[in-house]
Parts: structure tokens; sequence; C-alpha cells
């Protein structure tokens, strides 16, 4: 556990996925006690290693923030919630996708016949369905939270509601301090993705929600991944113009027939990746193609069972 300013603590456990770790933060309350905010990958072993965690600390936790749905974040909360007594608070949009994504309303066959209406080939569609059996055995999601709308306060932190990388993606602000989620991360480009009964244009989403970062200035953003970030709102205009080239970048991607996303990503994303991150990089690149599609930038082709896109 680390120390960081304004007494917060930081606590990072290592992931087996595409980034190795996550970082979790305790917030020092009012009431003396702390505000957790996220609870990584629900491993085996989750509930062992937030035991050790929590034995470390010098107060209760009182309540738990859960930033947004994806199971690096959400994953193990569940057992802090039984290990602490603590009720788990989630915005109301990103409790239904975790709903969707996780629990009751989750749908198996949606996300297949997505990959295969954009073009991916047989063979990787078998390989999500493998993975994604795999992963909803590592989310060990809290039932009935506390639901919370943008704009909300808890323990003198507003709760701001920042789309993009996940629909309800919230964030932490107080004193100039922003808990940030994923939604601003210092190395790395945040992953902005269009998937099955997502919002229709998360890109617009993420620039809007960039913007906002940057006229709210805060001093200093805490991320789920990498170094504590000390200029956010310059690291949200660095990302505004990274989506800017990449909006370039997907209109030259369009000089002949229609393609689908899927052969498009290749084309975007060169690098031999992991059906895992092929995945990633295609819903990156429909988000960037159907935001030129509402600007007129460029065509989509809804044909039989397939998506495609092509020039404006």
């Amino acid at each position: 556990m680390v120390e960081l300013e304004d007494g917060i603590r930081q606590v990072t456990f290592a992931l087996p996925l595409g980034i190795d770790h996550v970082h979790c933060y305790f917030l020092p309350s009012h009431e003396g006690d702390w505000t957790l905010v996220d609870t990584g990958l629900g491993l085996p072993d989750a509930a062992q290693q937030w035991a050790a965690v929590l034995a470390g600390l010098d107060a209760p936790v009182g309540r738990v923030v859960v930033t947004h749905f994806h199971p690096d974040h959400v994953g193990a909360s569940a057992d802090v919630a039984a290990l602490t007594g603590a009720p788990v608070h989630q915005g109301t949009d990103d409790y239904e996708q975790c709903l969707r994504t996780w629990g009751e309303l989750r749908i198996e066959s949606r996300m297949p016949e997505y990959l295969r209406e954009h073009g991916t080939p047989e063979v990787e569609v078998e390989t999500f369905r493998e993975e994604a059996a795999a992963f909803v055995k590592l989310v060990r999601f809290e039932r009935d939270p506390v639901l919370h709308s943008p704009g909300d306060e808890l323990d003198g932190w507003e709760l701001l509601q920042l789309p993009g990388h996940a629909d309800g993606h919230l964030a932490l602000l107080r004193d100039g301090i922003l808990v940030a989620g994923d939604t601003l991360l210092g190395t790395i480009t945040p992953n902005v993705g269009l998937y099955p009964d997502s919002r229709p244009d998360p890109l617009a989403d993420y620039l809007d929600s960039l913007e906002r970062i940057a006229a709210l200035e805060p001093r200093v953003a805490l991320p789920g991944h990498g170094e504590v970030i000390r200029d956010p709102a310059g690291r949200a205009r660095e990302l505004i113009e990274h989506h800017a080239q990449r909006l370039e970048q997907t209109t030259a991607a369009l000089d002949g027939e229609p393609r689908t996303a899927y052969d498009i990503s290749l084309t975007l994303f060169p690098d031999p990746l992991s059906p895992a991150l092929r995945r990633f990089a295609l819903a990156e690149t429909r988000a960037h193609l159907e935001y030129l599609v509402g600007r007129g930038g460029a065509s989509r082709v809804d044909g039989a069972g397939l998506v495609e896109y092509g020039p404006a």
C-alpha cells in the first residue's frame, strides 16, 4: 500500500490481462473511516488478498464505490462487501450495464452475433465464447448496490458521470483531486469501444468527458492504471488530439469498397493481436466509424447479417 497526498492510500493488484495491474484507492472519510474506490478482479484468492489489505488499515471501510462495471474494477466488490459489511455504491446506468454483461440480464448469444455481423472470423468468435465463460466466474459484483445519479455527492466527493470508456463511468472530485478510474490514463489511451447495447456514440461521449475534465482543471488525477497524473487537463487535451488523429486515419482507411469494421481494424491496428485485443481494436474502430457516420464523414451499409463501412 502506498500513501499519496491528502492521506489517500493506493493499493495495487496484479492482473492476468493485457494490462498487468489495477489500482484501488482508500479515501479518508469525514466519518473517520475509509471510502474504498474499486475492488479489482474477482480472482479465486481475491477475498484472501483483500483480507490481508484490510487488516493493515487503522480504521474500517465505511463505503465502497465502483467506478465502472469492467471486471478489473467491479469483479471483487461482493467479496469486499462481505469482508467489510460496507455498502457498495454504483451509478444507476453502470449497474444496469453490469447486469447485462455479468448478471441475470446477460444474453450469451448477443456478443457472438455482434462479432459476426462486424466481420470477425468464426474461429475468433469461438475463442470469445470460451474466454467469456471463464471471465464471468471472475466477476462477483454486489447485487442491489446504493445507486447514484450524476451530480450526487458522497462524503463530500462529487460523483461525475464521464461516459466513453464505459457508459456509466463515475469519477470522484473533491478539492482538486479527481479519482478518475479509467477515464484518464497517463501513458496509454483508454479503450473507447462501441459494443452491443451500449450508448450509440461513445467517442462523442468520451470527447465531451475529456472537455469537461479540461474545463474543471483538477490539480491531480488518480487513475485505475499507471502513474498519478499531475496535469489532468493537459492529458485530457492530449487524448482529444489523439482521437482527432485517429479519426483522420479512419477516414483515410475508407478508400474503396465498403468493408467490415473487423477488416478496417486490421488497417488501423496492423500489429498482430491476441483475439481479446483484436476485439478491443474492433470495438474502438467501430466507435470511430460511427462517429464519422453520424457527422457525414463515412457511410454504413447494413446487409444480410453483415455491416460494412465505406466513404461518405
